[in-house]
């Protein structure tokens, strides 16, 4: 469904997106992750046609965005950074006229619209100037633009940024739904929407893929995937020095949140260490209030790959 083959992009001496590939089939939603100013946007826009690459190119649908943009920007639903629309239109007016920018006439336009407007749930504010919406109403508003000719692949850019709680959750649900029919790039920094939509992530920092995987498998790489959190009534002061002597423990830490106090015991790689860590409470007879086995934490991850410094790139002189 989508192919991206190397891309680069370079805005004067400053290498934005350096070598770039990867695939997306027909049923895979991929969450590109990265912080402000990794090249998220900058490859967005060359996938869907809006900045020509330095080299390299995408394949949508097998055609190539740079020498058949026309065919390729059919099968791709768009929505930017930002969501722009005409401010002084109404969603109807601008659904509307999207409509016939993609070739739709008469009651081909009246459906397509209904739908979406359904879809993204945005009836109550159609026919309201977009300058009065809320930044909330303005995203959905620029999703049920990108769905409108109901494309084979779905590019969004931060589909639900300024959205409230119980938004985020209906728009979750829609691009689940649609899943199966489509390929979908969610640009977002919020890793809870990876977790929640996403079956596969790419972190990207200084224009580079850094990681590439099920956001599942990625959380593994967390120093948290299986420790062990425990809490109990009266800590031994001796627990913690005992902990460590456990086979597979490679720390033992104290931690204060929201659940209260408790120790944190991290396993070394390829170790499971919650038997060993029920058997010595047990053993000494703590009271347990509290143990719960970590699967990993994908922000772990996020911090950890992003915050290595990235090596000069070196852009070539001009012929």
């Amino acid at each position: 469904m989508l192919e991206i083959r190397h891309l680069v992009k370079h805005f004067g001496p400053l290498k934005a997106v350096d070598d770039i590939s990867f695939t997306v089939p027909r049923g895979e939603v991929l969450g590109f992750l990265g912080p402000n100013g990794a090249g998220k946007s900058t490859t967005m826009k060359m996938i869907t046609g809006f900045l020509a690459p330095t080299s390299g190119t995408a394949i949508v649908c097998g055609h190539d965005i740079a020498t058949q943009p026309i065919p390729a920007k059919r099968c791709i639903g768009y929505l930017p950074e930002g969501a722009p629309a005409y401010p002084d239109m109404t969603p109807a007016d601008f659904l509307d006229f999207i409509a016939h920018i993609r070739g739709y006439a008469g009651n081909e336009v009246k459906t397509r619209v209904s739908r979406v407007v359904e879809m993204i749930r945005i009836a109550e504010v159609l026919h309201q100037p977009i300058e009065t919406l809320s930044k909330g109403y303005k995203r959905r508003v620029g999703v049920a633009q990108a769905l409108l000719h109901d494309p084979d692949v779905l590019i969004l850019d931060e589909p639900t940024d300024g959205l409230d709680p119980n938004q985020k959750y209906e728009m979750r649900k829609i691009i689940t739904a649609m899943r199966p029919e489509k390929a979908i790039i969610i640009s977002t920094h919020l890793l809870e929407e990876v977790e929640a939509v996403c079956s596969r992530a790419i972190i990207i920092a200084h224009g580079r893929i850094l990681a590439d995987g099920p956001p599942a498998e990625l959380a593994e790489r967390s120093r948290h995937h299986n420790a062990v959190r425990l809490a109990v009534a009266a800590t031994d002061p001796r627990a913690r020095a005992d902990l460590l002597r456990l086979p597979g423990v490679a720390a033992v830490e104290p931690v204060s949140d929201g659940e209260g106090e408790a120790l944190m015991i991290f396993a070394k790689p390829g170790h499971a260490v919650v038997t060993h860590v029920t058997d010595l409470a047990r053993a000494h007879g703590w009271e347990v209030t509290g143990l719960r086995v970590e699967r990993g934490r994908l922000d772990d991850v996020f911090r950890e790959t992003t915050a290595v410094p990235a090596e000069p790139a070196p852009v070539a002189a001009a012929a």
